[in-house]
């Protein structure tokens, strides 16, 4: 059964920092480019991040970029997104997906806001002093 988990949501103050961790079953992580998005109540869904399938190249949404970093632990079948200072702008339910097994290589300006293939129910992060 293929499935992904997202864990490591937390509430924390701005200017902190978490690790959000999605394990994949059921497929090997690296045969797929692997997003981030996140959703706010009340917001469309935006993709913050992506890594490629093919080189592992990552890319990333302005609002986040120097602040998250995007990362896959092959061998643990596990992507992680590393963020670091923290603003209560960043408060959503943050899910990882699969793309297509086709997108090979994707971009911000390009399949990375293309569509998704399946993701998981997601882990809530809360910035708020």
């Amino acid at each position: 059964q293929v499935q992904l988990v997202e864990t490591g949501g937390d509430s924390v103050q701005p200017g902190g920092s978490l690790r959000l961790s999605c394990v994949a079953s059921g497929f090997a992580m690296d045969s797929y480019t692997i997003g981030w998005f996140r959703q706010a109540p009340g917001k469309e869904r935006e993709v913050i991040s992506c890594i490629s399938k093919g080189d592992g190249v990552t890319d990333y949404e302005d609002s986040v970029k120097g602040r998250f970093t995007i990362s896959r632990d092959i061998a643990k079948n596990t992507v992680y997104l590393q963020m670091n200072s923290l603003k209560p702008e960043d408060t959503a339910v943050y899910h990882c997906a699969t793309y297509p097994y086709t997108v090979i290589i994707a971009t911000m300006q390009g399949t990375c806001r293309g569509p998704l293939d399946f993701w998981g129910k997601g882990t809530l992060v809360t910035v708020s002093s």
